[in-house]
Order: structure tokens, then sequence, then C-alpha cells
């Protein structure tokens, strides 16, 4: 019973989370990219290889969590599940412990530390605030995805331990495993991440998977089985890659009014310092509160203070908003205020798809000749760089420069285009799925 328990816990927890980063591989893959960097694991020859390998994760996480809930090859699958999440527990156990260093060495690792899991833990550590397990869905502290996956390992050494016992069951058991699988598949996605679409595709998945267990009598149709999940979720992987992911988790998702994100509201909680004061009294420097005055004190030399935060406030969901043309010209709130605006987000245009330029330009220039919204190209390159490009590509529009994180974050293409209305996000378009200015004035434009 312990052994099916954790086989339908875990199984149905990887279907989900896996969908969750399948939606956004891109996203995904930027999380690796952190992880390559020079602060972290120092690997930057990865960097090129990270969206094949969150494709790939994404997929194995998908089809382990199938084949454990239909107890298919489970030695193979014992032994990749223990891999898998001895790899994601080193993870989430490595943030968590260079983070806690990290704050308790005043934002810097002056040398050095052994981490408990036997790796060095770099002088230069970038601060990392998650590990992206469950995407932009569920935002858990570094000790909470940890303490997560902690758990998750004690279900998967009791799956582990019993690998080698059958647990392929016939249509009857089958069916029991699912729909249990299902009710916790329904319980995450409606309950915890507010998505349906993992309870459409395990229903869609389980039952080809059915089909061929039950019809096929060849002994390699637990490997079709698998080839069949594989090319599923490889798919979805690809689709999100080529056009947008189908749920935006992020603060930018249509709907949401920029302007109204990048401000708390009036009753929000705010940071709470604790201050520390040196002062040298009577020759001696000695510590004080805040409470205790210490520039009160007859003859008291201030030396220096220390601050430390206590509590966190309120971040405003977005904070990094902001838009400046060649002379450091805030344009944001203009570009917020106006009552339509077409934002072509290319995050580094060294590496943006070329092709689809002459068909912003004629976007644009259709936009202006009916005297629709105006069009602004969004960057994270300097003007020496920005200039030669829309010269060689002849852009008719101008440019501003943002924050490339940032851009990253507003839409998962590079380029990708998005109309706002006074600061709300009205719709995004990949550019392989750019409109002509024709259909945008037709669905989006009074």
């Amino acid at each position: 019973m312990l052994v099916r328990i954790s086989r339908l816990f875990v199984g149905s927890l990887f279907i989900v989370s896996g969908l969750i980063k399948a939606n956004d591989p891109i996203g995904f893959s930027y999380k690796l990219n952190d992880y390559f960097a020079p602060g972290v694991f120092d690997m930057p020859w990865l960097d090129s290889m990270a969206l094949e390998l969150a494709v790939i994760a994404c997929v194995a996480e998908i089809v382990l969590g199938i084949a454990i809930l239909f107890g298919a090859r489970m030695k193979l699958a014992a032994w990749s599940l223990l891999g898998l999440m001895v790899f994601f527990t080193f993870l989430t156990g490595y943030t968590a412990v260079a983070n806690w260093l990290f704050d308790n060495n005043e934002s810097t690792l002056t040398h050095s530390i052994e981490g408990i899991f036997g790796f060095i833990i770099r002088e230069d550590y970038s601060y990392m605030k998650d590990c992206g397990c469950f995407g932009d869905a569920i935002k858990l502290e570094p000790w909470e995805s940890f303490l997560k996956d902690l758990l998750l390992m004690v279900f998967t050494i009791i799956i582990f331990v019993k690998r080698k016992t059958n647990m392929i069951g016939d249509l009857k058991a089958d069916g029991i495993n699912l729909s249990i699988a299902m009710l916790a598949i329904i319980g995450f996605s409606l309950g915890v991440v507010g998505w349906a679409f993992p309870i459409w595709f395990s229903l869609a998945s389980f039952s080809l998977l059915l089909v061929i267990k039950q019809f096929m009598k060849h002994e390699s149709k637990d490997w079709v089985m698998a080839g069949a999940a594989t090319v599923i979720t490889t798919w979805f992987c690809i689709y999100c890659i080529n056009h947008l992911p189908i749920k935006d988790f992020r603060p930018y998702k249509v709907g949401n009014n920029i302007a109204e994100l990048k401000e708390c509201p009036p009753d929000a909680p705010q940071d709470v310092y604790l201050d520390t004061w040196f002062y040298k009294v009577n020759g001696e420097v000695g510590e004080y509160s805040t409470e205790q005055a210490p520039w009160n004190i007859d003859g008291a030399e201030f030396v220096h203070r220390e601050t430390e935060l206590i509590s966190k406030g309120c971040e405003p969901p977005i904070h990094d908003f902001i838009l400046e043309d060649a002379d450091d010209m805030d344009w944001t709130d203009d570009i917020l205020g106006e009552e339509y605006m077409l934002l072509v987000i290319s995050y580094d245009l060294m590496k943006t798809d070329t092709d689809i330029q002459s068909d912003l330009s004629k976007l644009y220039d259709d936009a202006m000749n009916d005297g629709g919204p105006y069009m602004y190209g969004l960057a994270a390159n300097t003007y020496s760089q920005i200039e030669p490009f829309r010269h060689e590509h002849q852009v008719m529009y101008d440019y501003l420069t943002a924050d490339g994180t940032m851009l990253k974050t507003i839409i998962r293409a590079n380029p990708g285009v998005v109309l706002l209305n006074k600061g709300t996000v009205l719709a995004k378009w990949h550019f392989n799925d750019l409109p002509s200015y024709e259909e945008i004035k037709a669905e989006h434009l009074n």
C-alpha cells in the first residue's frame, strides 16, 4: 500500500510539475542559464544547449511520471527517478544553502565554503531566488523547494527499494490507479496551480496508453507506450517554443495592467530594518539600539551604523519596467499612458529573428497610414548596436532600451509583439504568429 501511495503521489506530481515547465521551456532554459553562470556552477559552455536540456528534463519528468503510474519497466523507471530526484534535490539544496551563506555574510562570500553536498560554493556566487521547479506558476522559497524535494525523495526511495516487484496491473488495477491519479492531478492543477490543462493532457495520454497496452500483444509494448508519451510531450514543448506558452503565469500576461503592478497597495507591509549604532563613549566603542538614542549621550562620538533587514515588505510584481532613449530620457509613463501602443520586444537584437523584420516594418507602416497605434522596439542592446541593426534591416520604427531580463519576462519570443491599451496588455504574439495590421485592428482596436 505504501508503494502504491508513493507511485500515485510522485507520478501525479511529476506530470503536473513537468507540464508546468514544458508549457514554458524557454523560461526553464533561462533558469538553467542562471545555474551555468560564472557565479554558480561556472559552466558557460552549456549555455548554448540550455533549451535542449530544458526540453529533455521536461519530457523525462512527464514520461517518468506516466511510467510510474503504469508500473512499466520499473527497474529502469526507478533508477531514472532516483537519478532525477538526486539531481533536483542537489539543485534546490545548493540554492538554499548558498543563499543562506550569502545572506549571512553581508551579501558577500569572502571565501569558498565547503557545501553540505561536497561541492564548493563559489566566492562570486550569484544569488538565486528559486530553482524554477514549478516555473512561474508557483514561487517557492529555496528552503521550501529543498524540503519539498526531500519529501519526494522519501517516496522515491520507497519506489526504488521495491523496483524489482512486478507493478504492472491489469485493466481493473490500471483503472483504479489512474482514477486516483486523476483526482490527485485535478487537486494539483485546480487547487494549487489554477490551470486545467494538465487534467485534459493526462486524460488524453492515459486513454491512448491504455489502448496501446490492451490491444498490443507484442512484448515491446512498454517501449511503444514510452515512445508515444515521449512524442506527445516533446511535441507540446516544441509547440510552446515556436509559439507562446499556452498559459502565461507571469505579471505581463494578457489582462494585467503594467502601471498598476509597478506599485504596491497603500496598506501593503513595508520593509522593516534594525539599526545598530556604534558610538565611542568615554574612549570605548559600544553598540546601541535606536531606542537607546546614543546621539543624546554627552560626548558620544559616532563611529558607524549597521542595518539589518528584519522582514521583507511588499515588492511589486513589476519593478524593472523602465524604458529609455539614447539620451537616457525615461519614456515609461508616456508609453503606458498611450491609448494604444505596439511594442516589438527583442531582448537581444544580435540573436533576434531577422527574417521577420520586413513584416514588422510593414506592420508599422500600415498602422501609421491608418492613424493607428504607434510602435516602438524595445531591446537590451546599446544604441551603438541598435542603429546599425536598424540600418541593415531598414527598420522604420524607433527603439528604446530596457533591462534584458525584464524583456525576456514580458514575452518568450525574440522578437515578440505586445499590444497595450493605457498600460494594459491586450494581446501578445510570437514572431511566428505575427498578425497583419488589419487583423489587429479588427480584433483589438475600437
